[in-house]
């Protein structure tokens, strides 16, 4: 579908399919109540659960949250990247006051994809952009995986596939507190901590999107952990296997950028192919892994 098409929709308010470099999202208008209320309705996403703005810059920003100097330096470091920043909100930020669900904070992002980066700078608006999903389902990493949930009258700019396939790492930087993380995502703790110390542990769940309790879940029944599938089983393997039942690896090598890349399109590949139940073999549970993990155990319904 044609850039400036999907320009006129957002003008007009209206709700597309933009692809970023995590996931597709459903953007808006983030200035427009309307608009912000058209994601929610459109998403089926309980209003306590806060939007992502998406920016076309470090500059763009800095008008809409107070910059700490950790901030600062994580912004320069991954900025633009599948990094979110939870900050305080600015007084006066043209921003809808639904997409910070009732919080004194704004989740802010820049992405990297071509796409949503040429949409942003001709749009000159931030855009609310939560994954272009039905709350609750998998995220999104392909155009297919867009119209699966919402069919053929939700526009879409193909981006082709997702280059990460797992959403933005989520950390909150506020004055006088320390960094922390609240929700893991395509860059690890790892690569948070080589900029700026960072507080142990997840933090609150209230102040981040993608906390829900059951979340990019699949319709099939998912089970973890599981190193001898039964035959009838759809197997998401990590590493190799001998399962002769339906497989769907996430990364035959052990690879666990390949898996955070696979790991959507995996699970709603073996969603659709009929068995009675999904098994997830074990995933190293560090670095990009905590992510992977984290997106497992609430598509189970495992983990708040």
């Amino acid at each position: 579908m044609e850039i400036d098409w999907i320009l006129d929709r957002l003008k007009q308010g209206g709700v597309v399919a933009i692809p970023t470099e995590t996931v597709y999202g459903l953007a808006a208008d983030a200035s427009s109540p309307a608009a912000v209320k058209a994601i929610f309705t459109t998403k089926g996403r309980p209003q306590t659960n806060p939007l992502i703005v998406h920016v076309a810059s470090v500059q763009a920003a800095r008008t809409l949250v107070t910059f700490t100097p950790e901030a600062e330096a994580l912004a320069q470091a991954f900025w633009p990247g599948p990094l979110t920043l939870v900050a305080p909100r600015r007084p006066g930020a043209p921003v809808a006051e639904a997409v910070s669900a009732g919080l004194e904070t704004l989740a802010v992002r820049v992405p990297a994809h071509p796409l949503m980066q040429q949409v942003l700078q001709a749009l000159g608006r931030p855009l609310a952009a939560p994954s272009a999903n039905r709350s609750g389902r998998p995220s999104p990493t392909t155009v297919d995986h867009v119209a699966q949930d919402f069919g053929p009258t939700l526009p879409i700019l193909d981006g082709g596939s997702c280059d990460k396939g797992l959403e933005s790492t989520v950390v909150q930087v506020l004055p006088d507190h320390p960094v922390q993380i609240l929700r893991y995502g395509s860059l690890s703790p790892q690569d948070i901590a080589a900029v700026v110390p960072v507080a142990e542990g997840l933090g609150p769940g209230e102040a981040s999107p993608g906390r829900l309790l059951r979340h990019y879940a699949p319709q099939t029944p998912l089970v973890l952990n599981i190193t001898a599938p039964e035959p009838m089983d759809a197997y998401l393997s990590f590493g190799p296997t001998d399962h002769t039942g339906p497989c769907f690896p996430l990364s035959a090598r052990g690879d666990m950028t390949e898996a955070a890349q696979r790991l959507f399109a995996q699970l709603r590949a073996a969603d659709t192919s009929g068995a009675p139940r999904i098994a997830v073999a074990p995933v190293p549970d560090r670095g990009v892994g905590l992510a992977i993990n984290d997106r497992l155990r609430r598509a189970a319904g495992a983990v708040g």
